[in-house]
């Protein structure tokens, strides 16, 4: 049998070369041990340094202090190089001479900033380590211990957490200060926060790599940095490898940053940031955040869970009817035994048929299985409300007047009624609603209003631009709302081609209601080639005579009939100035009568408001300019 092997270059596979696994794997090992040997003989190692950024300002704050083995190796690669050293006992030693030739590498080339050390938990509490070891180095290479960050690498679990705060502690009190690195990913990464109180976090890059597509990354590292304000921790976010993902985490507020994006890991790296990346983080603005809320699949059967008295297959009709009779609010009564659900006795079935005559009498000290629905409907806690709904309305009627036994790996849990399952669908598809429009998908109410106050707070300038179709209702009338709702994802698609999707935020507040938030300085120019598109392509939904007559008869608002112009595009803009508003609320009130002036205008038509902190007022249509006083 033949199992390909793999070589890596900066652990990233190259070639796949086939052996035989039985001749091969002991000579491996053996190279291996044998070229550790020598790699820890000669000293042949090489530093490689990866600048971290600072995003205020876009100066290097520091180096992060990387490992290779010897080029063209099978060591070469950090990965397989501390497996070798693991597998053979030399652990210890291989990370000693890594944090010399770093110092070493670091003082020659006079990097400037901070260094961060890599080292592990159990290299922290090793008695050399202890002993100041390290620090002599340090010392002996004229380099202060406060440029020096110990960050713990955790590659296996922590047991002893009070050891290892007595060692942060002592390594501290030399000038040392304390990072923790990949959050999120390790063992007890956030165990190890909670306990340390570092410095510095540096977030595992599985949550920041795009970060700027996915709401759940962008939640993890949001509340990452809430907490680490209030922990006065600096956050350093690990594996920035795109502008975009750069300008979300910018805009959160994370201090720090460090990845392909901004210089990759290098033996004489640069000792200043590149023009690009210092110009992104210098850009006014703020990034445009994902959209989305959690799919009603997380929202499990668990949440309708209630609690509610339980009956054993023992226990007589009498009783359940005088459980019945102390609690009116008592629907179902479920039968359970040594944990296992067994049936639901129904209240009005159960009374209905034992208040009938002699029934009490005949059935009243017999066991109330005689009256237990032994088929209800049992569901597992982890279910989604999506299934669950589908469940019951595939199923039979009375589960919906029974409701449902809630287990967990067949054991009862509690009981969960139909009632409580539509009201918690509705809330979520209310929910949906305002932070996604569900015919086109666009960011809803809350979502637009978020980025409103985003903008605000950067104190940076802004254009809010708020579309409306005319005649909208006469055109649904006429031709049905399927032509509707085209014309909707038509105004839908030209909005979002023509803006800048790093820059420009698109929401859909309802109907045919557009909100374009334009950070883009070429937003005037982008307003008028989306009334050009709108004006040719609306044509298509139009039938031939109407587009003959360029228009059709219809009804207005009061019932009367009258001839309605092919529809068209209005937009009203507002030039929104630093510190000018102090809320969405004014910005959308402000956009909101920008809108109604543009819809005097006949046609397609931009009204631009541009409020200047004088008190005049620039207002300009594609027809007239005029400028008031306030006064006027």
């Amino acid at each position: 049998m033949h199992l390909p092997r793999i070589e890596s270059n900066h652990g990233v596979p190259t070639r796949v070369i086939p052996c035989s696994c039985q001749e091969e794997a002991p000579r491996r090992h053996d190279d291996h041990a044998a070229l550790l040997d020598v790699i820890l003989e000669q000293r042949s190692l090489t530093a490689v340094f990866q600048p971290i950024v600072q995003f205020s300002g876009g100066r290097i704050f520091g180096y992060e202090g990387l490992i290779r083995g010897p080029a063209d190796t099978p060591l070469h690669a950090p990965i397989h190089l501390f497996q070798a050293a693991e597998a053979f006992g030399r652990l210890a030693e291989l990370e000693r001479l890594c944090r010399h030739v770093v110092l070493e590498s670091f003082v020659a080339q006079r990097l400037p900033g901070r260094l961060f050390l890599n080292i592990s938990p159990e290299c922290l509490l090793q008695r050399d380590f202890r002993e100041g070891e390290t620090l002599r180095l340090i010392r002996k290479l004229n380099l202060n211990p406060c440029r020096v960050i110990i960050e713990l690498t955790e590659n296996k679990p922590i047991y002893d957490y009070n050891l290892l705060r007595e060692a942060a502690r002592h390594y501290r009190g030399m000038g040392f200060e304390i990072a923790i690195d990949d959050l999120g990913e390790g063992f007890s990464s956030l165990r190890l926060w909670s306990e340390l109180r570092p410095e510095y976090v540096k977030i595992d890059m599985h949550f920041i790599q795009g970060i700027n597509h996915d709401p759940v990354k962008l939640q993890f590292v949001r509340s990452i940095q809430v907490i680490a304000e209030c922990m006065g921790s600096r956050v350093i976010a690990e594996g920035i490898e795109t502008a975009p993902e750069l300008n979300v985490l910018k805009t959160i507020g994370l201090a720090l940053g460090q990845g392909f994006h901004i210089a990759r890991p290098n033996p004489a790296p640069p000792l200043q940031v590149s023009e690009e990346v210092v110009a992104a983080l210098q850009q006014s603005g703020v990034a445009i955040y994902p959209t989305g809320m959690a799919s009603q699949k997380s929202v499990t059967a668990r949440k309708l869970l209630k609690s509610v008295p339980v009956v054993t297959p023992l226990m007589t009709a009498d009783e359940v009817f005088n459980i019945f009779s102390r609690d009116a609010e008592l629907n179902v009564l479920p039968v359970v035994s040594h944990g296992a659900p067994l049936g639901l006795i129904n209240r009005h079935r159960f009374v209905d048929h034992y208040a009938r005559p002699y029934q009490r009498e005949l059935h009243g000290s017999k066991p109330c299985t005689r009256f237990m629905d032994n088929q209800p409907l049992m569901v597992d806690q982890a279910m989604s409300l999506a299934q669950l709904s589908r469940l019951i309305a595939d199923g039979s009627q009375r589960h919906v007047a029974d409701g449902f036994i809630i287990t967990e790996r067949g054991n009862y849990l509690g009981v969960g009624n139909s009632q409580d399952l539509i009201r918690e669908i509705t809330e979520q598809q209310i929910q949906s609603a305002r932070h996604a429009n569900p015919l086109t998908q666009l960011p809803g109410n809350v979502p637009i209003n978020e980025h409103i106050e985003r903008l605000l707070h950067s104190h940076g300038h802004f254009v809010i631009c708020y579309f409306d179709l005319d005649h909208f209702k006469p055109f649904n009338d006429r031709y049905g709302f399927r032509r509707g709702d085209d014309i909707i994802l038509l105004t839908a698609r030209i909005l979002l081609e023509e803006s800048d999707p790093e820059r420009d935020f698109l929401g859909h507040v309802g109907g045919d209601d557009f909100v374009l938030l334009f950070q883009s300085k070429n937003w005037e120019q982008r307003c008028r080639q989306i009334l050009a598109r709108f004006d040719r392509e609306v044509e298509t939904l139009f039938d031939p005579q109407d587009l003959k007559t360029r228009g059709f008869e219809g009804e207005d608002r009061q019932g009367n009939i009258l001839f309605f112009p092919l529809t068209s595009l209005s937009i009203g803009a507002v030039s929104v100035a630093p510190d000018e508003y102090r809320s969405h609320y004014e910005v959308a009130a402000a956009a909101g009568e920008a809108k109604k002036q543009a819809k005097t205008i006949s046609g397609s038509a931009l009204f631009i408001e541009r409020r200047r902190p004088g008190g005049a007022t620039i207002r300009i249509s594609e027809n007239s300019i005029m400028a008031s006083g306030e006064n006027n």
